[in-house]
């Protein structure tokens, strides 16, 4: 029987490790009103970008305008407070300044000069207290204006605003969450890696002259959406969290990725992708030689004698369209790559080279089997 035949290859191999990763707002902000009172306006579209600083929702503002004119009233109150005892003070100085030499030639009574005096003591002290009163009137006019102004909720952040949580006619509180705004662009994707992953990640940014654990390593990151596409993008690592996981052995990074027009939104799932490593003297099988029976992986070879030897292969990760094999093959060996349903151990053959990818209309089969080595691999 004609079989087409590839050599096991030597050589070595960079490593790409892939991690299933959760997207979310690079800065998500919970938008809750500072004051208290029905709800009288949506002044945003849900879903829409929206400006730092733009309002999103109105409260009634005439409880909080009846405050604030009550607190002018109070501070202009306090205002004549103050010019009355300043006019008070003003008239106690001059009779003391006027009696104090009459009364030294005791041309007056000494007791009415200390009243006069005792008189100017108080009416300093009305002044200082009216002083008091004009600070504490200012401080609660400023308050009001505030709580004035907290009536329109605007959004802290520039981003997407999501679904109103309340609608027009509802009564709201500081505890209430009125909606919620991300910054979308950059956007963060969360994934977690085993131990001996981020060891690997540590020397692949140091050899690229960074630093993983802040935020500065200069290694490449790629994104592969839900629909199998790759994201346009590299991506980069802002952060490594503080310690690994001791339940499940990972640890788990942020990183970012650039999101021209909002595509990527909170909640969505990609496959982050990095080199890793670099496997040296990696022994190198095309996929569609492997086959798998009752879940151990083999290969069909073809010694000098031009027969068929069934040899069990232990797999390694994948590269492109070939297995790293770590155990049952050595470099140079023939492994056959197709008719391999029709083969049996000692059936002679005429080999010759062939294609080392399956056609295309055969990748699929031949991945899916390759996927479930891959995870008994790994």
């Amino acid at each position: 029987m004609p079989v087409s035949v590839a050599s096991v290859e030597q050589k070595d191999v960079p490593l790409v490790g892939s991690w299933v990763g959760t997207l979310d707002g690079y800065v998500n902000a919970q938008i809750q009103p500072q004051v208290s009172g029905y709800m009288v306006k949506q002044a945003y579209v849900e879903g829409s970008q929206v400006a730092k600083g733009q309002i999103l929702f109105e409260i009634d503002p005439r409880p909080f305008q009846a405050v604030l004119d009550q607190a002018l009233g109070q501070l202009a109150q306090a205002k004549g407070q103050l010019a009355n005892a300043e006019a008070q003070l003003g008239l106690a100085r001059i009779n003391v300044k006027r009696d104090t030499p009459l009364a030294a030639q005791r041309a007056i009574a000494q007791s009415q000069l200390d009243t006069e005096t005792q008189q100017q003591a108080q009416a300093e002290a009305q002044v200082e207290s009216a002083k008091a009163q004009i600070a504490a009137a200012e401080a609660a006019v400023e308050t009001a204006r505030l709580n004035l102004g907290f009536t329109h909720v605007r959004s802290l952040i520039a981003g997407v605003a999501g679904q109103a949580t309340v609608q027009v006619g509802n009564l709201v509180s500081p505890q209430s969450v009125l909606t919620s705004v991300s910054e979308l662009n950059p956007v963060k994707i969360f994934f977690s890696i085993s131990d001996s992953e981020y060891l690997a990640l540590i020397e692949a940014a140091r050899a690229g002259g960074g630093d993983l654990l802040k935020g500065s390593a200069k290694l490449p990151l790629n994104l592969t959406l839900a629909n199998g596409q790759k994201y346009p993008h590299e991506g980069r690592i802002i952060y490594v969290d503080r310690q690994m996981n001791q339940q499940t052995g990972a640890i788990r990074i942020a990183a970012s990725f650039p999101n021209p027009g909002n595509v990527l939104r909170p909640g969505q799932f990609g496959r982050v992708s990095a080199p890793s490593q670099v496997r040296r003297g990696a022994l190198l099988v095309p996929q569609i030689a492997v086959q798998e029976m009752q879940g151990v992986q083999q290969v069909y070879t073809v010694g000098a004698d031009n027969k068929v030897h069934i040899v069990n292969v232990t797999l390694g990760p994948e590269v492109g369209t070939s297995w790293i094999v770590t155990s049952g093959v050595k470099n140079g060996e023939k492994v056959i790559t197709d008719n391999l349903q029709k083969l049996k151990e000692g059936v002679p053959v005429a080999p010759h080279p062939g294609p080392t990818e399956a056609p295309t209309s055969n990748v699929g089969g031949s991945n899916a089997g390759g996927s479930d080595a891959a995870a008994g691999g790994n």
